[in-house]
């Protein structure tokens, strides 16, 4: 990228966080005032603003509108969770202002306000980058979104119609529980994935930057030194490191299940209460709410079926009889005994089989053998493919 359109995206950035920082403002003073703070009155806001400041009149209205549009989603969806009385952990925080220092640029532009030519990214305002292709557009995108990572890194996204890929059919279906010590368990033993222990394994240099980062910290009020800068994007490159190697694990298992298997039963498991247990760290490290955003994701684009199972007593029920324990089992315990029925296996392999029960599916079908029941009633559950 070059310095002049470094600096003009940088000018834009300015422009949006002021934009952003005084509707945040306005925001606190009528909390819950929608006449004041909707949409229209910001749009208002912001002719008024443009009229009056030459400097903000001199960047371009797309990405200042947009900013707008993402404060009232984000402030929309607060008021929402605080109406409906959510639980705090649960609610979506009200939106904070934006600290130069601290938050990234982030620029999005509508369709009048970009255009592709001769592989350049031309943006309203007179900037042209050069971008560095990861793949085709298959169509026209409507929008895109310009960015900058941690690392100092610049990257555009751009938002093109899903691209549906069917796979054949396989008659094929899977079961699959969460779980600490094995991030996927499920009824296929050849598709169970192990806990990759990626940052368990960046632990040891992890550690070193941060000590870099603690012997350099500046004093309070006073600017950081280069060192601890350089430092601190060592930290940086490890998490980003780390981060995409639990993504790529994902993807690739996501994909061989979804190649395999035509119906997934999976638990729908929401695993913030591992936060606050003694295994935090081994969960983070697992990545569980990351691998199953990456299935169902893999699942809409191949036209696979996933059926979100509630996670409740699946660990005391019974595959084969349907009974319960009367008492949850300890985590030490690791192998399940029926006592209605005298089933006996693993902990874990039991409950990938409930989650075929619970969504309907035949678990003798499962472990690639073709299910002799009625064909299965799709329901609208979240995370279902509609197609």
């Amino acid at each position: 990228m070059s310095s002049t359109a470094l600096a003009k995206l940088l000018g834009e950035w300015d422009r949006c966080r002021w934009i952003w920082n005084e509707c945040c403002a306005r925001s606190t003073k009528a909390h819950r005032d929608e006449e004041k703070c909707g949409p229209a009155r910001l749009d208002k806001m912001l002719t008024e603003a443009r009229s009056s400041l030459v400097w903000l009149r001199e960047g371009s209205s797309v990405p200042q509108q947009q900013c707008i549009r993402d404060f009232g989603k984000s402030r929309a969806k607060a008021l929402k969770d605080i109406n409906a009385r959510l639980p705090m952990r649960q609610r979506a925080g009200m939106p904070k202002c934006k600290k130069k220092d601290k938050a990234d640029p982030s620029l999005n532009y509508t369709r009048r306000g970009f255009r592709i030519n001769d592989g350049k990214l031309r943006l309203a305002g007179g900037i042209a980058l050069t971008v560095v292709w990861s793949r085709e557009l298959p169509v026209d995108p409507t929008s895109v979104r310009v960015y900058r990572d941690s690392l100092g890194h610049w990257y555009a996204s751009f938002v093109v119609p899903t691209e549906v890929q069917p796979l054949p059919e396989t008659g094929n279906v899977l079961g699959i529980d969460w779980g600490v010590k094995e991030t996927a368990t499920t009824t296929s033993d050849a598709h169970d994935l192990p806990h990759a222990e990626h940052g368990k394994q960046a632990a040891a240099k992890l550690a070193h930057h941060q000590r870099m980062m603690a012997r350099r910290k500046p004093p309070k009020g006073k600017a950081a030194s280069k060192g601890y800068r350089a430092a601190q994007k060592l930290t940086a490159k490890l998490h980003k490191k780390v981060a995409l190697q639990r993504q790529d694990t994902a993807r690739k298992w996501a994909k061989a299940v979804n190649r395999d298997f035509d119906q997934i039963a999976v638990e729908d498991f929401r695993p913030k209460f591992l936060a606050k247990s003694t295994m935090a760290r081994k969960a983070a490290d697992a990545a569980i709410s990351a691998t199953k955003r990456e299935l169902i994701s893999m699942a809409r684009k191949h036209r696979r079926i996933v059926h979100l199972v509630h996670p409740a007593h699946t660990t005391m029920d019974c595959a084969q009889c349907g009974a319960r324990t009367k008492h949850a089992l300890p985590l030490s315990e690791r192998t399940y005994a029926c006592t209605a029925c005298g089933a006996i296996s693993p902990r874990d392999k039991n409950s990938a089989r409930v989650m075929l029960v619970r969504a309907g599916l035949n678990p003798a079908g499962a472990d690639r053998a073709r299910p002799d029941g009625p064909p299965v009633r799709r329901r609208r559950e979240p995370g279902i493919p509609l197609h």
